[in-house]
């Protein structure tokens, strides 16, 4: 397949080398001409785009069977959410609409579900976010299904877990740093997914998902906060975090939310195996990485 890949960042860039080794032909599209000899030395052709800007767009080549799209916002505000998120997900949509493109999978994010209640959370339970930021994403993904609808555009939605990994993860970080809190009694759920099964989840959507569906991706066990922590202290030799004195916790910015984020379509559906089933599994992977580098001690 000829393959484009829009943002070789955290996930973009391990997606295209895997798609590289399974034989593909990858294109990967960057802001900049930065990454292009690494892209080169990879196996991967470089291009550069900015998908804020329609016109950049139209300079690059066509004909491509699958594309994803796995741009971040750099942790931008509001107005970078509209331009990288919304704006940017117009931009692709005219620009590919009209090439015999076969599938379009859209990382997007499990942040559209607000429940708090702890409620096993589906495809299909309502997807109503309150914040700005979450607005945006929760119109793009609608922009992305009235394209499938309207016009046949091939979309397949992910809405994809906390990301955690080499160099990834905002509550393991902060352990490390002695800056965790524990918000409230411990008890919120944590949903994740380690970087690596990311990468197989769009494999698996490029393969098998269907047009127009929507694919949680978060690993098999959505786990109470302070579980979490009590596994890393007893893992690493240190002590739990205290309970931050407001009961919210330190250094979030999302609404917190309490909710089991189900993976059964991913599972049952996309047929994808996870390499990191639980956060046990990837944070000790996560955990001998840095030891090894003698970057935490063993």
């Amino acid at each position: 397949m000829r393959v484009l890949i829009v943002g070789c960042g955290y996930v973009g860039l391990p997606l295209a080398e895997e798609l590289v080794r399974a034989g593909h032909e990858v294109f990967g599209v960057n802001r900049s001409l930065e990454k292009a000899a690494k892209l080169r030395a990879l196996g991967i052709e470089p291009l550069t785009a900015d998908i804020t800007r329609r016109v950049t767009l139209d300079a690059l080549p066509q004909g491509f069977d699958w594309a994803v799209n796995t741009v971040s916002s750099n942790k931008g505000g509001l107005e970078d959410y509209q331009r990288v998120f919304l704006d940017g997900t117009h931009h692709l949509v005219d620009w590919l609409v009209a090439t015999p493109l076969k599938k379009y999978v859209h990382a997007g994010s499990t942040s559209v579900y607000t429940q708090t209640d702890g409620s096993l959370v589906k495809e299909t339970s309502p997807a109503q976010p309150t914040t700005e930021t979450g607005l945006v994403l929760a119109e793009t993904e609608q922009a992305l299904l009235r394209a499938f609808r309207d016009r046949k555009f091939p979309v397949v939605l992910l809405r994809i877990a906390g990301i955690y990994g080499p160099g990834r993860g905002a509550l393991f970080l902060q352990y490390l740093k002695d800056e965790a809190r524990i918000g409230g009694t411990g008890q919120r759920l944590v949903n994740m997914i380690h970087r690596d099964d990311v990468v197989g989840a769009i494999v698996a959507a490029l393969k098998n998902g269907r047009p127009g569906e929507i694919y949680n991706v978060a690993d098999d066990e959505p786990v109470p906060q302070i579980h979490f922590f009590r596994w890393l202290s007893e893992t690493l030799g240190k002590n739990m975090p205290p309970f931050a004195e407001d009961g919210a916790g330190a250094g979030r910015k999302r609404v917190l939310t309490h909710k089991k984020v189900s993976n059964r379509r991913l599972r049952m559906e996309l047929g994808c195996p996870l390499r990191y089933p639980t956060f046990r599994q990837g944070y000790t992977a996560e955990i001998k990485r840095l030891q090894d580098a003698g970057e935490l001690e063993n």
